[in-house]
């Protein structure tokens, strides 16, 4: 129960609610900062109302955890879910959506890109954290005037927060401090020493802040990602996602007419709408990798596109797959106009759920690059299944890619000169006799005896190729752009136009997509833009297999697959020494800072409080010497312990000291002899000014007298 005519002070509920306040703001990255800020801000100015009427009035004091709750949810439902409520007043709607979003909305949350879209049903959660934070921190502060306990579930609402998403760097350092400077205003909001105490307390959880954010900046050297909790989320798909649309080119490709969507708005440079990448392969099936997630407000570039990048957009219309597959691009920014789910890291859309027809408006990010970087470039590194399994490769295919352009390492300009190799060396199957099949079996007898197939065995050739020369590429299926547009600027997508293609993963630039079954017939750019017209220029300017030589290497870098870990643990033993300096500087300035305001703040109380702070004010300077201090020990005492110095002035301030601390405790007069106490510390400060610099240096940085001295 709270107890009657205490009354606790204000900053202490606003370091409360400060608390869950930031813990829910840390959800910024999960649905950007402007979505959170109104409920949040709604949620913690109601609790805090509901807080000052039990000041008022405080027979309402035991319904005050029910008000807030109450008033909280109206809040959220105001701020959240405004669209279900009928002229402001809540429905049943609104309440099922409420219900929804505290029971799912962190789960769907999970299951979305990020930023995520600030729909109800996902937002709701986090003020709702927030809310639950707020009511509980406020009933322990109140009713067990605990103020650190009290700040527990703002912090675990923080947790759950890093756990979605942990803030890292410079973000990590100010929260830590945000947390520090929160934990202290509720400490001086409780009573006792003040602002003192905050000081005092303030300083070790600043230090123990930054040196928590260093540890977790260079504990991982190898710079990998934090864990998530939406490491281990994803949305599953339905069985006939499963079932690969590789299957389906031999059977388009014989029924040419049937359309299967229509675009218009921005054509991709690459003259390409993929449908599905198929980066794993067992040696009889190709099928996709990763996990699929709801498609959230945006995505951004990939972080292994580093080259500029435009913004396209189109609206497509899509009529004839029957497959959940959608056209879509390697680097999808959004999807307006339908639900879907997404593989971030391949590009790949899948609808929803099946309908007959489909509308939706795509914008994908596209890299601007031009054929003399990419001439020269590398191989990306570690690429999501560019280097995935093969199953069992058959010995005379081993053998075959042993043989193809044996003197080359993996570059761009090998994945070019392997698409050559195929395009000059083997035919694209026509007709009504169309090979299928995509395993070993089939590509042995592709590669080894037909050398006739469709795009389907030129792309699932070249890859398995490719691997086994170091080169990361994935296979994937999707449809040609048509050359002219139809009526009004809309270009049709028929069966005829289905296409397999290699994609192989470049430095800095991300996924190329090459065409080895139809590499032999391109004469230049011609129409093409973009990364299409700088592949094809690449292709122009190749060497013949003879000449090809390898590109030269950027400064720096050996003709080693994997970077030296030594130097990634030299740079890490840097920053690690950086971080250790840093550390020492801030301590060595923070102790004096906070010793300073103190014994200011100490010489500015009068009569006996001013006599009892100077003596307080000795007995630290000397602690901070080495004296061996204790909490029963008497300022005579204390002169015996100090007599070690052999400074008589130090020993001789302290004498006047006794004085003045017996005339202002037993004096019945009570006489005001601050003045002459202070002067007694400036005469002991005076002795300890004559001893060692060194010892001068390690009194001036001891952290030990920012606390009171432990019993004798």
């Amino acid at each position: 129960m709270e107890r009657p005519g205490v009354v606790t002070p204000r900053s202490g509920d606003v370091a409360v609610l400060g608390a869950a306040a930031l813990g829910g703001l840390l959800f910024g990255p999960v649905f950007g900062l402007l979505p959170l800020l109104v409920p949040i801000g709604a949620v913690v100015l109601v609790t805090f109302g509901v807080t000052e009427l039990g000041r008022r009035r405080p027979g309402l004091i035991p319904w005050r955890p029910v008000f807030a709750v109450v008033a909280g949810l109206l809040a959220v439902v105001e701020t959240v879910l405004p669209a279900t409520t009928a002229a402001g007043i809540p429905t049943g709607e609104s309440v099922a959506v409420l219900a929804e979003g505290a029971v799912h909305g962190w789960q769907l949350t999970l299951q979305s890109t990020w930023p995520a879209r600030p729909e109800p049903r996902l937002l709701a959660f986090v003020p709702l954290a927030v809310l639950l934070a707020a009511v509980l921190g406020i009933e322990v502060l109140h009713r067990l005037r605990r103020p650190l306990l009290a700040l527990v579930p703002g912090l675990l609402v923080l947790v759950l927060s890093q756990a979605y998403v942990a803030v890292t760097g410079v973000a990590a350092v100010a929260t830590g401090l945000g947390y520090a400077a929160i934990a202290g205003l509720a400490l001086a909001g409780g009573g006792g020493a003040g602002w003192p105490r905050l000081l005092k307390l303030s300083l070790p959880a600043v230090v123990l802040g930054v040196a928590g954010a260093l540890a977790l900046t260079v504990a991982d050297p190898l710079a990998k990602p934090a864990y998530s909790l939406k490491d281990d989320e994803s949305v599953p798909l339905t069985e006939d996602a499963v079932v690969s649309p590789l299957s389906e080119v031999a059977y388009r490709s014989k029924n040419p007419a049937p359309q299967v969507f229509r675009h218009t708005g921005d054509t991709p440079a690459s003259n390409r709408w993929p449908l599905a990448v198929l980066d794993g392969f067992d040696g009889s099936n190709w099928f996709p990798g990763g996990g699929f997630r709801r498609m959230g407000a945006e995505i951004a570039p990939g972080s292994d596109i580093e080259v500029p990048v435009t913004r396209r957009q189109a609206a497509i219309e899509v009529t004839g797959s029957p497959g959940p597959w959608l056209p879509g691009q390697a680097s999808p920014a959004s999807v307006t106009g339908i639900d879907v789910l997404v593989d971030e890291a391949r590009g790949t859309l899948v609808a929803g759920r099946p309908v007959p027809s489909i509308r939706y408006t795509l914008a994908w990010w596209e890299p601007e690059v031009g054929a003399a970087a990419l001439l020269g470039a590398g191989m990306a590194r570690g690429p999501h299944g560019g280097l995935g399994g093969l199953g069992t490769v058959p010995p005379a295919i081993d053998e075959l890619a042993d043989r193809v352009l044996p003197t080359l390492r993996p570059s761009f300009q090998t994945a070019v000169a392997l698409e050559r190799h195929l395009a000059e060396n083997y035919r694209l199957a026509t007709g009504d006799d169309l090979p299928t099949g995509h395993g070993w079996p089939q590509l042995s007898r592709f590669l080894l005896e037909d050398k006739r197939g469709t795009s389907e065995q030129f792309a699932a050739a070249y890859v398995v190729l490719a691997r086994l020369k170091g080169i990361p590429a994935r296979l994937v299926v999707g449809y040609r752009v048509p050359e002219r547009a139809e009526a009004e600027g809309v270009r049709v997508v028929r069966n005829a136009d289905i296409l397999a293609w290699p994609e192989v993963a470049v430095d800095k630039v991300g996924w190329i997509p090459l065409d080895p079954a139809g590499a032999a017939k391109q004469s230049g750019t011609g129409s093409a833009s973009g990364i299409a017209a700088a592949v094809a220029e690449v292709r122009t300017q190749l060497p013949p297999e003879q000449k090809l030589q390898n590109p030269e290497l950027p400064p720096g870098e050996s003709e080693e697959d994997e970077p030296e870990a030594g130097a990634e643990w030299g740079t890490a033993a840097i920053v690690v020494a950086i971080g250790l300096a840093g550390l020492v500087v801030l301590w060595g300035a923070g102790v004096p800072a906070v010793t300073g305001v103190r014994a200011w703040r100490r010489r500015r109380r009068l009569g006996r409080a001013g006599v009892i702070a100077a003596w307080a004010e000795a007995r630290d300077r000397l602690r901070a010497h080495g004296v061996p201090v204790t909490a029963g020990m008497t300022v005579r005492d204390l002169a015996t312990s100090a007599a070690v110095f052999g400074q008589q002035s130090t020993v001789d301030g302290l004498g006047a000291l006794a004085r003045s601390v017996d005339a202002a405790l037993w004096s019945g007069a009570a006489p005001d002899v601050a003045g002459e106490a202070w002067a007694s510390v400036a005469e002991v400060r005076t002795g300890l000014k004559r001893r060692p610099w060194r010892a001068r240096l390690r009194a001036a940085v001891d952290g030990r007298v920012l606390f009171p001295p432990r019993g004798g």
